[in-house]
Order: C-alpha cells, then structure tokens, then sequence
C-alpha cells in the first residue's frame, strides 16, 4: 500500500478568534483541526460538560443511594480492557471513598464468557449475592443479561458508551450518552468517562443530603482524573474538547505525581517520564500492558494493579503486565506473518477483497484485533480477523474482531450484513471504528462474501489509499526544542485531533538501521545546509532502506523532545518517507 501526501486546509485569520497571547504555530494547528476560537481548545475544569445532561443520570442516582444507605453489595461488572479496568477501579475507589463498604467487581474471562453482562455472567454473579450490578463499559446490549438479574431480584444499572442496537435491556437505569434521546452534546464519552459522571453526580446527590461528615470526606473528584485519562486516551474515542478536557486534567496530575500507584508502576516498568508523559505515552507505552492482560489472561490483574495502594505490589503487578505484554507481541509478530502469507496468496491470483476477513484456526481470540489493526493499516481497508471461540479444534463458532477506516462506519455495516442474511451473525457490536462479532464457522465463507459486497456499496479505490495529513512546511528556525515541547503541552492530541505532523525535504547526511528495523538518520534541510536534524523512522521497510543512492527525501515527521543523558534535543519522528533523489 503507498500513501498520499496532502496538506491541511487553510483558513483566512478573519475567521477566527483566538487570543492574542496565543503562538502563531499553534494557532495554524488549532485551526487546522477545527478550532476557531480560544474557547475551543481551553482544557480547564471549567468548560467541563455539567453531568445532569446524561440521560438517566439521575434515576442511577437513586438507586446508589439506596445501595449505599443501606450497605447492600454492589457488584461492578466491567470489560476486558484499559477502558472496562478503569473503568473497574474508578467506580470501586470512588464508591469506598464516598462511604460503601460492600463493593465488589467482576470480569468476565473472554473465552469462557465472552462479553458482556450475559445470563451466564449473572449466574456467576448470583454467588455474590448483590443487591445492584453497575455494568462499566458494556451492558448496552445486555437485553438476555440484564432479564436474567432482573429475574434473580437484582438492580441492575447500565453505564455504557457503545452504539444502542434497536431493544435496550430493561435496567432501572441506562447511563448512555449515545442513547438516541440522551441530549449529552459529547458522544465520545469513554465507559470510564461515563462512569466518572456518574460518580459525580453521586457525590453531589449526596453532599445535599449531608452524607459527607468530619469521619467521611467528600472525595475530590479530580483524584480519579488520572483513571479517566488512561481509559479514554487508551480506548482511541475521539478527543472532541470534552474529552481533551478530562485527559489534560489527568495528564496534569500524573506528571505532578498525583496519580494512583498502579499507574506510577505502569510507568516505571514502560521506561517512561511521568513528569513529560503524554497522551501518546498512555496510548502506545501504559495501555497496551494492561489491554495484553485482558488478551491472553485476565484483566483482574490489571485492575488489582490500578486499585493497589501499595507501592511495592503495583510494581510487582506492572511487571506482570510488562511480561504478558511480551508475550502477546511474540504471539502477534506470529499471528501476522501468517495473515500476510495468506494475502500474498490471494494477491498472486486475484485482488484482494474491499472488505477483508481472515481466519486461522491456530489464532489467539484475544489478539486478533490487533491483528485487525496492524493489516488495516499496511492495507487501508477495513479488516475483521476470526479465531476459534475456544480452544477446542471441534469448536464451530468464530469469534471476529473488525477495524475500519475513514467512511465506513464497521457497526452498521455489520448490522447491514446481518438484516441482509439473518442468521448469519449470532452477535455483534461496536462503534464507527472497531466492532466485534460471532459467526458459526459453517458461515464463513458467506460471510466473508457477505461483508465485502457491503464494503463494494460504499468504497471505491481511491477510499484504499491511506491519505498522511500534514500541517505544511516547517521554516528551518521552527524545527527547534522550544516548538517541540510547545506542541507537547499545549492540549491533549489523539484521535479526532491528531498530533501535529509536518513535511519538509530534507539533504540525507547519514542513515543506519538500529534496533533491528528502525531508521535512524541525520538530515539538513535543502534550503539550510548547515541546520542538522536527527530522526528516526520506526519500523521501516528494510528491503526499501538503508539506501545509500539517496540523497535528498520528502518526510512528513512530528516534532519530539529526545532525553539521553539529563541532555534534550529536537528530534523528527518521521510518519512517511518518499525518496527525490
């Protein structure tokens, strides 16, 4: 797959109003990304969106106040990833913090439950004896799940962020910004987004009820800002300004040292700073450690991690994580050299699908979304990868895991394919982007046939070419520390916001591999010969480089501060490479 370079839309000064005191870089940034106003990218707490918007916030309400007053359990059931474990942790803590003293949680094993608040989930659960289930990051489609508690005499609230299928289980409360008539103007919440408004909806509730006493304090609601931060960030939901509101707050506190144990460990055993983490740091360092636990074992333990107060434990439990982490990257590097056999031989013989699927009966359940992931990527279309549902050989049903690109939206689609052939999906949801389903093996084929006739009515070729975004040429006196650590503080950037990215050519001093598969190069500007800039490409093609015959690229890098030796230095971060000469 090549990729297209394209430039960022300008937009005239007069249509903006942004403060004087404002850099000129980052105001062309800002711009680019939709921001027209100061007002638009201001992170303070104070433009934060008010809880009572959330539809069915104040019925969920109700019946935690009940549940605390009367010291009835509660059980969490929660998901198997970053966002499902903070998720976890934050409602268990802030739960403790505001006076109940009988929480408890639970996740359900992937491959032995799959997901979700299902009839089987509750039977577990009944062993507990809760009066009331909260549901983190799941339950919305929990209609089966949510009638079996019900008809166990147990309360059940629903805090969920993924799209609403056409019947909502009958809970007593359904906290949900994508409820069709929820009036939330965020819809990207994270789960544990939705479950820190709940949370502060609680304590305002009962600090009118003057439950907070000199025995009990009212917990500040900040103190799990880092929590949200993780999920948000690690789960990749769109940082629209709510969402860049919550993170930068909680970036703010983990590099004040402000944050909970489990992650000062998490970032301890990924080598990082926590006084210069960022976003990026929680999305490709903190959260694949704890989202390879929920992959290959349980993401108890990461939750046990998250919800430690002692030290010693957190880091006991982080390297856990680091070393299972490991694990899953051996087990991926393997999953993905035989998915990209697989394409070759398609590709030898005919085109391959617009909608791809790809299935091994030898592939981990718990990895194929990344596998998903990394053959979108290197194919730009969407992908849904399947494994066995078990380990039995004999097992007939596949569980799929789907990633889509830009204009095709992966949920509606999947539900387009199963209104088409019923019966053909067993189950399936998501969001625009990443979605999950099941599918008797027997179906496969008809299946995979299926998705990609859906895929052909809404892209064409030039959908499959990955476009890379700039921001635009750099002048030479830009390409300093000062603009990289500008661009590192001034708001969360991630997904919907995407990190500044710029493009330049530049003359080609030196080039070397280093660690095995990374280009690292020391480059001058055409224009500024004696300007020299150090840069590295991550996993680069090696039949492609070292090339010595080049001698002068087009790039398009992002800025990055390099820490060797208590020394800081400007370096590129080169996202695209295309060789001039």
């Amino acid at each position: 797959m090549t990729s297209v370079l394209q430039r960022q839309p300008q937009y005239s000064p007069d249509e903006v109003d942004f403060k004087t005191d404002c850099p000129p870089l980052l105001r062309r940034l800002f711009i680019a990304r939709g921001a027209r106003s100061s007002a638009d990218v201001d992170v303070s707490m104070a433009g934060l969106l008010a809880p009572e918007l959330l539809q069915g916030i104040d019925a969920a309400v109700v019946e935690l106040i009940a549940a605390i007053e009367s010291q009835s359990r509660i059980l969490i059931v929660g998901d198997f990833d970053v966002d499902g474990a903070s998720s976890c942790a934050l409602a268990v803590r802030a739960l403790e913090q505001m006076g109940h003293s009988n929480v408890r949680f639970i996740v359900p094993n992937r491959f032995e439950f799959g997901y979700g608040l299902t009839p089987e989930i509750v039977a577990v659960a009944q062993q507990q004896k809760p009066a009331l289930i909260i549901t983190v990051d799941n339950g919305i489609a929990s209609v089966d799940g949510v009638a079996a508690a019900k008809a166990a005499g147990i309360k059940v609230i629903i805090t969920d962020h993924h799209l609403p299928g056409a019947q909502l289980p009958a809970a007593d409360a359904i906290v949900n910004p994508n409820q069709t008539a929820c009036s939330f103007p965020s819809k990207h919440l994270a789960g544990v987004g939705v479950i820190f408004y709940l949370m502060l909806a609680l304590r305002s509730a009962l600090r009118q009820r003057n439950w907070f006493t000199d025995s009990l304090k009212e917990p500040n609601m900040a103190q799990f800002l880092d929590l949200v931060a993780l999920g948000t960030v690690a789960d990749v939901v769109p940082l629209d300004k709510n969402n860049r509101i919550l993170v930068e707050q909680g970036l703010r506190r983990i590099r004040r040292g402000e944050c909970c144990k489990g992650i000062q460990a998490l970032i301890k055993v990924a080598n990082r700073s926590a006084a210069n983490l960022s976003a990026s740091d929680i999305g490709f360092a903190l959260g694949p450690r704890l989202n390879a636990a929920g992959r290959l074992d349980d993401i108890s333990i990461g939750i046990a991690c998250l919800l430690t107060e002692d030290p010693a434990l957190a880091d006991d439990l982080a390297q856990s994580l680091d070393e299972i982490n490991l694990d899953r990257r051996h087990i991926e590097q393997g999953m993905q050299q035989q998915a990209e056999a697989a394409l070759a031989a398609i590709d030898r013989t005919e085109d391959l699908p617009i909608g791809m699927c790809l299935f091994n009966a030898d592939w981990h359940q718990g990895v194929v979304g990344i596998l998903a992931s990394r053959i979108k990527e290197q194919h730009h279309r969407p992908v849904i990868c399947f494994a066995l549902a078990n380990d039995d050989p004999d097992c007939d049903e596949l569980k799929g895991s789907a990633r889509s690109i830009s204009g095709f939206h992966i949920r509606d689609a999947l539900e387009a394919v199963a209104t088409e052939c019923p019966g053909l999906v067993t189950k399936f949801g998501g969001h625009a982007m990443a979605a999950g389903l099941s599918l008797n093996q027997a179906d496969y084929e008809a299946f995979a046939a299926a998705f990609d006739r859906e895929a052909q009515k809404h892209l064409i070729e030039d959908d499959l070419q990955a476009t890379v975004l700039s921001d635009g040429q750099l002048a030479g006196s830009e390409i300093s520390l000062a603009n990289a650590k500008l661009i590192h503080s001034a708001v969360p950037w991630g997904q919907g916001f995407p990190e500044p990215l710029f493009d330049n050519q530049f003359a080609v001093v030196q080039q070397r591999i280093v660690g095995e598969k990374h280009l690292k190069l020391v480059l001058s500007l055409v224009d500024d010969p004696q300007q020299i800039i150090d840069a590295i490409a991550f996993n680069i093609d090696l039949d492609t480089w070292p090339d010595p015959q080049v001698t002068t690229i087009t790039a398009a890098y992002r800025l990055d501060v390099n820490r060797f030796r208590n020394r800081e230095t400007v370096q590129l971060i080169i996202q695209h490479i295309e060789k001039v000469s």
